[in-house]
């Protein structure tokens, strides 16, 4: 079984009782933002290796490590064959900045997105628009609805209801 199911097993697992899986998870989140933390501390160092190196080198086991690689994926330069990797798997956390920025602002992990290391990465300004696009992002705008007395908005002349609202 590959390493990401196993993962998915476990972090997902419907049968554990509540109280355990937010342990587990509030657990996995600190463990998460600690390799974070020193990721952010020296952003363009390429970080690559087997899952079972890098789960030794941040302190993590592999099955943590799958973890973080599955939520990292989305915000790496290319990304890992997280679907198939196993212990021996090489792989990378060469991650762009902006884009792990606005997805730890869409995850709405604020221990993440808000840790003290950004400020050396980006200005407070920078991140203040990388935050807004990435909210602005997700909302629907909806145009004001024509009445069916309007006229019509295809510019014919006419009022809505005997042209396009037919």
């Amino acid at each position: 079984m590959a390493l990401l199911e196993e993962w998915r097993k476990i972090a997902y697992d419907e049968k554990l009782p509540q109280d355990k899986l937010k342990k587990f998870w509030e657990r996995y989140f600190d463990l998460e933002k600690g390799v974070y933390e020193k990721l952010l501390t020296n952003p363009d160092e390429k970080v690559e290796g087997t899952v079972k190196e890098l789960a030794e080198k941040y302190g993590l086991s592999v099955m943590e490590m799958t973890g973080f690689l599955d939520g990292i994926d989305t915000s790496l330069v290319e990304p890992n064959p997280i679907e198939t990797m196993e212990e021996d798997t090489h792989v990378s956390l060469a991650f762009d900045k902006e884009k792990l920025y606005k997805n730890m602002v869409d995850a709405k992990a604020d221990w993440l997105y808000n840790l003290p290391m950004w400020d050396d990465i980006f200005s407070k300004e920078k991140q203040r628009e990388l935050y807004l696009e990435q909210k602005k992002s997700g909302t629907v705008v909806v145009g004001k609805k024509v009445g069916r007395n309007d006229p019509c908005p295809c510019g014919s002349g006419k009022k809505y209801k005997y042209c396009c609202g037919r």
